[in-house]
């Protein structure tokens, strides 16, 4: 076998739709699939999502009670255990650090540590939370895990 002979799975590669190339495309001679009338045949015609020509969008029409805790709830942002292992015997890890490294992005309220994978060096983690088994597994080998809060993770360059 060559590099000319591979040739991609069967069904895996799709041909783009092409509108408006004439009846003999398949696609609509003079419509270009747009249907006969109406507002979406128009050109420069789009409509919001939930739109629904005119009648009262069903976000609208259901009735809204009761508290949703989302805009309040704590987002952590995980790591596991086998990625803490790129940092040095004895080191003292936090999130200014793991943000260095490139393991923690964007936004949160935190950083979680999870236990998946193997830790095989003694560090001293300085997290938000930590899960129960991943806590274990710190002290297993001698470390110390220590709650941050979030007014010492901002004041560490969050």
């Amino acid at each position: 076998m060559r590099l000319h002979d591979l040739k991609p799975a069967p069904g895996s590669k799709h041909r783009r739709k092409r509108i408006g190339r004439g009846p003999g495309s398949g696609r609509g001679g003079h419509t270009s699939t747009r249907g006969q009338k109406g507002q979406g045949s128009r050109s420069g015609s789009s409509t919001r999502p939930g739109f629904e020509g005119g009648q009262l969008p069903l976000a609208r029409r259901l009735p809204k009670r009761g508290f949703n805790n989302k805009r309040f709830a704590t987002i952590y942002i995980p790591v596991n255990l086998d990625s803490l292992n790129q940092f040095e015997d004895g080191a003292r890890v936090d999130e200014a650090q793991l943000r260095e490294v490139g393991l923690v992005n964007g936004r949160g309220d935190g950083v979680k540590i999870l236990a998946r994978g193997k830790l095989e060096k003694k560090l001293t983690v300085c997290a938000a939370a930590f899960s129960a088994s991943a806590r274990a597994a710190i002290e297993e080998k001698g470390g110390t895990c220590e709650a941050a809060t979030k007014a010492s993770a901002e004041a560490s360059g969050k």
